[in-house]
């Protein structure tokens, strides 16, 4: 029984807009959950709520189904029930400057402590100089000076007596002191020293060698005294700067008493300034005799070394309670992990601990850090670093490529900070797939997927939710509302981007800019609210925008430029369709498939994939077609055609196996000897058993070849075959519906290859008897199976003949008996 074409009821699934319930979406309650992903949604809140270490989260999904923003919803409803996490700040390390310390601090406090230290300096450096310039400290130096003097002269004011008496003068020189025969209290020359007589010269001499040690002994003395006495300085200035600078450090320790590092370090302080206690002074008098430029180089070294006494604050959270929610856009190496900055100083780069910067996970530490996938891989290093950071539970600021020893310019290695913190990434499916299968620290470290799927179930719950979501959208941009028409028509959309008349997408990101064109288009008639015409505009508009390539293409195939035939009948010939994806932009193109067969060896060519222009599932396609002729014609004999099949005008990659039928209807048609229409197209693959399966893009495909008979006059003959199990896929532009309601345009949902076959040709496929098919006897009379059984089994008796004539198959006589490759 020949099929009839579908009813337009089954080429469209409206929504009805009774079944709404409202009249505009102003009515509608805010809808702040998210529509159609329940499985991401359990994913996510499980990975959230469990704490097990490499329990991080992959949210996997097309881009646009509100992944972001779902994360960004369950995650900030979590971190503000968790309680506020530690301050983080680096400070100086007085014993191994290149190594600054990391300092925890109770959360929001952290700034606090910086400012109070920042007010200790500039204490000390008022307080420290007035005690030292003061009466008490000016007293008690000189006391230490003139004890040292007093010694001095009194070792070497024996010396000199002891000399004296025996007619020695104790000499200065700018060298040093020196011994000097005198008489009658006058030094005397070496000349009348000479003329001294022998005893005489003899005794001063050994008097003089007596003293002379003497004098070395007291000169040996020197250095010692020397030491006591700068001993005694220091201990008077650690005292000093003690008192000038211990009750402030000692108020600073009762307001930190809580926090047992900020004690440690306030010691450390107090160590390090009353050892350094010449930093807070002001500049000495041999510094002020200095040229200017050393003493301004000088002096910028002094203000480098107050800094050691700062606090460089990493994170504070002093505003705001709950834990941290970062959301990273440019996650470089840096930007994630944290940085050393350098000044340039006097010609050189110089760092220190006040110019650590903190990275993206210091920021996210104690919450959630949310990281866009393909970003975090195209920067490097970041992914590489992010993984240690999340296998050694610690931040460690390192510049890039140091871990892979690619610089090795010494600079600060500060303090890793521990680290607790749950890592979002977000990505592709692809780019999940890829890494699970690539990278094992990839599943160790984020075992949770959240699968958001690109669409949902079509039922009244789902279509209320989403009209909910669309008004919420709408009054969050300040759109205006949508009236329950144009919400149909959106929700009618919504099963046309899903490719599924029972299913609707949740590419929310597309449903947002339909509302937003609409909008637009409304606001320019002057209307208040949005219609459905307003909604069938914008669709209209954006489709006219992106579709010039289409139109181009359709130009040339009613100009003749590009084969296709869509009336009369031709053996051998058929009309395939294809889909072309063009950015976001999707359109059906018709091609023209031909099928030529002759005797052979049993080998259908697909010149496509001789050519390399054929991709693998296409090639797969014609395997399948091979095995359904094979099993259905080869039962008594092996096949003896050779057959080849290809695109005419394709010039580039041909892939899929949607055109497996086309082609399968174009060798049977050959065979048979039987014209196809030409006013028909098809879609849709086979199996090995002639089952037409489904194939994607169905509404492009008819909409394409549609748009073909329709530039050149609609007949009524005209039509597209498809599988019967993709009448559910169906949403058809009205026009279509409107041709096809009119009987100008017909679409047949075909199961099998024969259902196809019959109506291409007009000729009964016939079915098999119980007596077999040897030789096309099994056949109906007349059918197209009988009609290529008959010519395979005629091709194969004259192969046999051939070859016991000692001939073969091959060697061609030009009329049908070609040769096989």
């Amino acid at each position: 029984m020949p099929l009839t074409p579908l009813s337009c009821d089954r080429l469209y699934t409206p929504c009805p807009e009774d079944r709404l319930g409202f009249e505009t979406t102003e009515e509608l309650p805010d809808q702040d959950e998210t529509v159609g992903q329940d499985r991401a949604v359990e994913a996510v809140d499980f990975g959230i709520g469990i704490r097990a270490d490499g329990f991080n989260i992959f949210a996997a999904g097309p881009e646009g189904t509100g992944k972001t923003s779902l994360i960004r919803h369950f995650i900030g409803r979590a971190a503000a029930q968790q309680p506020r996490p530690s301050d983080w700040a680096y400070v100086h390390n007085f014993d191994d400057p290149n190594c600054p310390r990391a300092l925890r601090l109770p959360g929001g406090r952290a700034r606090d402590f910086q400012r109070a230290m920042d007010r200790l300096v500039e204490d000390m450096q008022a307080a420290i100089p007035a005690a030292f310039e003061g009466d008490e400290y000016r007293t008690r130096r000189q006391a230490i000076e003139d004890e040292f003097k007093e010694r001095q002269e009194k070792a070497f004011g024996e010396i000199q007596n002891k000399a004296r008496e025996n007619g020695v003068a104790l000499v200065r020189t700018p060298q040093a002191l020196a011994l000097a025969p005198m008489k009658d209290g006058e030094v005397i020359s070496p000349e009348d020293f000479n003329e001294l007589p022998e005893d005489e010269r003899k005794q001063r001499k050994e008097t003089m060698e007596h003293l002379q040690e003497e004098l070395e002994q007291q000169m040996r003395q020197l250095p010692r005294w020397e030491r006591e006495q700068r001993e005694k300085v220091r201990e008077l200035d650690e005292e000093v700067t003690e008192y000038a600078v211990g009750h402030q450090i000692d108020d600073l320790k009762e307001q930190w008493k809580d926090c047992p590092a900020v004690l440690d370090h306030l010691d450390r302080v107090r160590g390090a300034i009353v050892e350094r206690v010449e930093d807070f002074l002001p500049e000495s008098e041999e510094m002020r005799q200095l040229p200017s430029a050393l003493r301004q180089q000088i002096g910028g070294r002094k203000e480098l070394r107050l800094d050691d006494y700062k606090v460089n604050v990493l994170v504070g959270h002093e505003n705001g309670n709950g834990a941290p929610v970062v959301v990273e856009d440019h996650p470089t190496q840096p930007n994630v992990i944290g940085r050393i900055e350098h000044q340039q100083q006097y010609g050189a780069l110089v760092t220190n601990f006040t110019l650590i910067r903190p990275g993206a996970l210091h920021r996210a530490n104690g919450g959630y850090l949310v990281i866009d996938a393909r970003k975090l891989l195209m920067q490097p290093f970041a992914y590489e670093d992010l993984k240690r950071a999340l296998r050694n539970k610690e931040a460690r600021i390192e510049a890039p490529g140091s871990a892979w020893g690619i610089f090795t310019t010494t600079s600060l290695e500060p303090e890793p900070i521990p680290l607790d913190i749950k890592v979002v990434l977000i990505g592709e499916p692809m780019v999940y797939y890829l890494l699970s299968h690539h990278d094992p620290e990839f599943r160790e470290l984020f075992k949770v997927q959240a699968d958001f799927d690109f669409r949902m179930h079509r039922t009244d719950e789902t279509v209320g939710k989403l009209a909910s979501l669309l008004g919420t959208m709408a009054r969050r941009d300040g759109l205006k509302p949508l009236h329950r028409s144009a919400v149909a028509r959106a929700v009618e959309q919504a099963a046309r981007l899903a490719d599924d008349s029972e299913r609707l997408t949740t590419h929310m990101g597309s449903l947002g800019d339909l509302i937003r064109e609409a909008d637009y288009w409304a606001g320019k008639r002057g209307a208040e609210v949005v219609e459905r015409a307003d909604v069938q505009q914008a669709i209209d508009a954006k489709t006219h925008r992106t579709d010039r390539v289409r139109e181009h293409i359709q130009e040339e195939i009613a100009r003749g430029t590009l084969l296709v035939d869509t009336d009369g009948e031709k053996a051998g010939q058929i009309n395939g369709l294809a889909v072309l994806q063009l950015g976001t932009f999707a359109f059906g193109r018709p091609s023209r498939i031909t099928c030529r067969a002759r005797m052979g060896r049993g080998e259908v060519l697909d010149i496509e994939r001789e050519v390399q222009t054929g991709g693998a599932l296409h090639s797969k396609g014609v395997m399948i077609l091979s095995g359904f002729l094979a099993a259905r014609f080869g039962q008594s004999g092996p096949l003896s055609l050779n057959a080849s099949l290809v695109f005419e005008q394709s010039y580039g990659l041909i892939d899929g196996d949607s055109a497996s039928c086309a082609e399968l209807y174009a060798l049977l048609s050959t065979l048979a000897e039987a014209p196809i229409k030409q006013g028909l197209a098809v879609t849709g693959s086979v199996n090995q058993f002639g089952q037409v399966q489904a194939i994607g893009g169905v509404n492009e495909k008819v909409e394409g070849f549609f748009d073909v008979c329709a530039a050149r006059g609609l007949t009524g003959d005209q039509g597209v075959l498809i599988p019967a199990t993709n009448v559910k896929h169906l949403m058809l532009r009205e026009d279509v519906r409107e041709a096809c309601g009119q009987g100008r345009f017909h679409i047949y949902a075909v199961e099998t290859v024969d259902e196809g076959i019959e109506i291409l040709t007009g000729i009964p496929a016939g079915a098999p008897s119980e007596s077999g098919i040897d030789g096309g006897a099994g056949w109906p009379t007349g059918s197209i199976n009988r009609r290529v059984a008959a010519r395979l089994a005629a091709w194969r008796r004259r192969a046999m003949e051939m070859m016991r004539a000692g001939g073969g198959p091959g060697g061609g006589n030009g009329n049908g008996a070609g040769g096989g490759r």
